[in-house]
């Protein structure tokens, strides 16, 4: 697909925003999850109008405090 990043593509890179379900491949949980860890503030989210992006770094950075 023309235009699409992947998450694997988006970390390699540094570069881009990935969505919950790739975010939650990553961390292996459910997607719903990670929208309701969003809603609650707990896990970095960048909220553009209704829809909500993860940076990958962020996420990263985000597991390693969690360690």
């Amino acid at each position: 697909m023309r235009g699409t990043t992947s998450a694997i593509e988006s970390q390699e890179t540094g570069r881009g925003l990935v969505t919950a379900r790739e975010v939650a491949n990553l961390l292996g949980v459910p997607t719903s999850w990670v929208y309701a860890q969003s809603r609650l503030g707990r896990i970095p989210t960048v909220t553009l109008g209704r829809y909500r992006r993860y940076r990958l770094e962020a996420i990263e950075a985000w597991i390693a405090e969690l360690e």
